[in-house]
């Protein structure tokens, strides 16, 4: 069960680094100079290798998530009747994460269309949410507050 946990753990942290990262390159990308072909191609190469790796984290950090939650039951952390349960709150941001992975990858493919739109503020605003869901969802796992 250590060794599920801690792979686990190592597929999220690593997950989370291409969240971190793949926003930071769209910020570099919607700075680039309208004639800089070459940097615009280097970006882009950049930021398809770092999605395709990311997605197989992101499917190794789910699946172990879930054998996990089998092994200890999956009623484990859903509260007591009480309340919500702090597990309800981490699938939900969790549900998030994965949510702002697909839109990294549409953001991604309209960037290789040359279509997106988007100013690198916005694209340095956005590189703040998964720092936000991963607090969130670190400290419901270890505080349970609920």
């Amino acid at each position: 069960m250590l060794w599920v946990k801690s792979f686990h753990i190592v597929f999220v942290a690593s997950w989370f680094a291409g969240l971190f990262y793949l926003p930071r390159i769209f910020v570099n990308l919607a700075m680039v100079p309208q004639g800089s072909v070459a940097e615009r191609a280097r970006l882009l190469l950049m930021a398809r290798k770092l999605m395709r790796f990311s997605h197989m984290l992101v499917v190794l950090a789910l699946g172990l998530g879930l054998w996990i939650w089998g092994l200890y039951g999956w009623k484990f952390g859903m509260g007591d009747g009480n309340g919500p349960g702090w597990m309800h709150i981490k699938l939900l941001l969790v549900l998030f994460a994965v949510m702002y992975h697909a839109v990294c990858a549409r953001l991604l493919r309209k960037f290789e269309a040359g279509t997106e739109g988007h100013s690198h503020v916005w694209f340095r605003w956005f590189n703040e949410v998964p720092v936000l869901l991963l607090v969130g969802i670190v400290i419901l796992v270890v505080v349970k507050p609920f």
